[in-house]
């Protein structure tokens, strides 16, 4: 994260539902260098990941780290995994407010070009 190009950090626990635990890591140590550095976190939609747990979505918007929900598409037809992003962002009190890619674009490229 202390990269000068990083923007947003993917697949944050690399968690893959009853394949693989998600990482030991101290994930409020994470989103508190996220918030110092002006980055963002994944929430990855693929239904085997769901990656970032609910509970690091809440604690991301209490922080003021914006999620951004990844469809992680490798086809056209992944895109409607989107809907399980939004519905695990949900479940973890964001809004439309905490989500970094519900900008328009003329919105959005402010906030990438401030962690470069």
């Amino acid at each position: 994260m202390e990269h000068p190009h990083f923007t947003l950090l993917a697949h944050p626990s690399g968690r893959l539902i009853a394949k693989r635990e998600p990482y030991d890591i101290d994930m409020m140590r994470i989103i508190r260098q996220a918030k110092a550095r002006g980055c963002y976190l994944e929430l990855n939609a693929t239904p085997d990941r769901l990656d970032l747990l609910d509970t690091y979505c809440q604690a991301a918007k209490a922080e003021g780290v914006l999620i951004c929900i990844d469809s992680d598409a490798h086809s056209v037809l992944d895109f409607d995994n989107l809907r399980f992003g939004i519905g695990q962002a949900r479940r973890g009190w964001l809004e439309k407010s905490d989500v970094l890619n519900t900008r328009s674009l003329k919105a959005l490229r402010p906030l990438l070009k401030q962690t470069m």
